[in-house]
Formats: structure tokens, sequence, C-alpha cells
């Protein structure tokens, strides 16, 4: 981390307690959380606004952990593939499936509603000025809801901004995340190395 942080054997009040759900759920507090600290006050709003957003969200969990992959990727991060990466390994069914899908979504047996949501959501992390109704008009087509583009226009536009924060600062991912498997590894290894 660039910045100074507030150590888990210094923090109080709101700080505290996110740190101990943290531990409490992952067995650490990661370099994420810890990255808001310098501003502590920011991370409260960070995890309410993050808890908002995600128990409210109208997709899965495996639809979120996929279009956080491909925004990752065009962002890039590689702090949130490697996180989302192993993630989506259970839910994918292997590690091989996971490359497949951050290699080329469009060619990795997705079914085709996975690609127009992935297809958004690498059009958002890549440059959203070029979002048109077009785009809107063939994610209903598919079957999407309103309330699920916006969504998946929250999840892809959110990973793009704390993405590049965590670059910004020097979150880095926490050894859980960094993959044995060096195939797996190197796909994942979208930016920054570590």
């Amino acid at each position: 981390m660039y910045l100074h942080t507030i150590a888990e054997a210094e923090a109080t009040g709101r700080v505290a307690e996110i740190y101990a759900a943290q531990i409490a759920q992952l067995g650490f507090v990661m370099a994420t959380a810890k990255s808001f600290t310098p501003r502590p006050d920011l991370l409260p709003v960070y995890t309410d606004f993050v808890d908002k957003i995600r128990a409210g969200f109208s997709l899965g969990v495996r639809e979120w952990r996929l279009i956080t992959l491909i925004a990752a990727k065009h962002i890039p991060s590689t702090y949130c593939s490697y996180v989302y990466g192993k993630q989506l390994i259970g839910d994918l069914g292997s590690k091989e499936a996971v490359i497949a899908v951050q290699r080329d979504f469009r060619s990795a047996g997705l079914p085709e509603r996975d690609i127009e949501m992935l297809s958004y959501a690498e059009k958002i992390a890549k440059d959203a000025s070029q979002v048109t109704q077009i785009d809107i008009d063939r994610l209903r087509s598919a079957g999407f809801t309103d309330q699920q583009i916006c969504d998946i226009a929250l999840c892809a536009a959110f990973r793009c901004f704390v993405s590049r924060y965590f670059d910004a600062v020097g979150a880095g991912p926490e050894a859980v995340f960094v993959d044995d498997n060096e195939e797996f590894r190197n796909a994942m290894s979208v930016g920054k190395t570590y």
C-alpha cells in the first residue's frame, strides 16, 4: 500500500466494526478496505454503498462475478481479476472455463443472455460514452428488465471506479487470491504484476 492506513490494532468505531466483520468472514482484512482509511470517514460510506448495491442486485452472484471479471480485464485490474476469477471457478466449474471467459466470453460456451450482459459490461468498462439505445434494446431482447440493466451498469461502472482507486493507492491482492496455477495466474494478470 502506498498510503498509510489504519492497522487492525489501531482501528476504532465503525472502522473497527468493518475490520471485525471482514476478519469473521474472511479471516483477514482486505487491502481494499484498508485503502479507504487514510480518510477513515470513507470506509463506512464505501462499505454501506457496496452493501446496498449488492443487497438489491437483481441478478445472481454468478452474474456479479462475471460482470466484474470482464470489467476488471478492461480497466485493467489484476487484483480484481484474481479475486473474482478465483470465485468464478466454482460458478463455472473449472479454471479452464474461467480462463476461456476471461480471454473471449463470446466463444466460451456461455448462454446468449450472458454474452449480451457481458458485451454491455465490456462496453461500459472500455468507454461508456459508446453505449447507445441499441445496446439497451439488445439487452431487453435478451430478456433483461430495466432494473437488471441498471444493475449491470452499476456493477461494471462501480468496478471501474474502485479498481482504479485500488491501483492508484497501491492495494494489492492477498496471498489467498493469488492462484498456485501459473497458467491461471497469468491469464488473470491483466494489469499490475504482483
